[in-house]
């Protein structure tokens, strides 16, 4: 009889989300548990890709009205925190800040700093709630961001801006190479999710200065 291959597990949305190595485990977070999201993998570096992504990524090749189902704010995963920036100019005096997502009570918040942009607060913002989370050794937290750019940015390691350095911003670009070389030396261990903003409205760290 042949042994039964290794799966691995991962729980977006359950009473703890997180990547498990046994069915066993995975069924206790989301049995009976309303609106669960989970799947099995392959592989412990297939999960954990998986796991740092938008969970929709995982269903792709469900119907339009599936992925409007799996968006709803129903789906929001409690055990979360969000972070977002302004910027008024381009460039101009930029402030990011992160907050719980469902009670909006504030983590953080920094600036304004001189002539930013709105990427680079939205890439700071990220970066940082990744690091503290990662201090923290919470990594069962999701981050939301509204901001595609953002999540390409971390995931590249590498803030790709065109913004100039000038001695009105030295300590912006010092943030920004801080958090590169966070970036290069650590793993992303949280699941960084895309905020739908059309379907949710503007997310919770929004500044409210549309």
């Amino acid at each position: 009889m042949s042994k039964q291959k290794q799966k691995y597990y991962v729980v977006w949305k359950g009473r703890n989300s997180g990547i498990y190595d046994s069915w066993e485990d995975c069924k206790i977070q989301i049995d009976g548990f309303e609106g669960a999201l989970y799947k099995s993998y392959e592989s412990l570096e297939q999960a954990t890709i998986a796991y740092r992504k938008n969970p929709y990524d995982a269903f792709k090749g469900a119907k339009q009205e599936g992925k409007k189902e799996f968006l709803s704010k129903s789906n929001i995963l409690k055990n979360s925190i969000c972070v977002d920036a302004a910027c008024s100019g381009n460039p101009g005096d930029m402030e990011y800040r992160c907050v719980y997502t469902f009670s909006k009570e504030e983590i953080f918040h920094k600036g304004p700093f001189k002539d930013g942009t709105n990427n680079v607060g939205e890439f700071l913002g990220l970066v940082h709630a990744l690091a503290m989370l990662d201090q923290q050794k919470k990594y069962d937290i999701t981050i939301y961001t509204d901001s595609k750019t953002a999540i390409s940015w971390v995931n590249n390691k590498k803030a790709k801006t065109k913004l100039e350095r000038t001695s009105r911003n030295k300590e912006l670009f010092e943030l920004m190479d801080r958090a590169e070389l966070w970036l290069a030396k650590n793993t992303i261990k949280n699941p960084i999710v895309k905020w739908e903003t059309e379907m949710w409205g503007e997310i919770p760290a929004d500044f409210g200065r549309k």
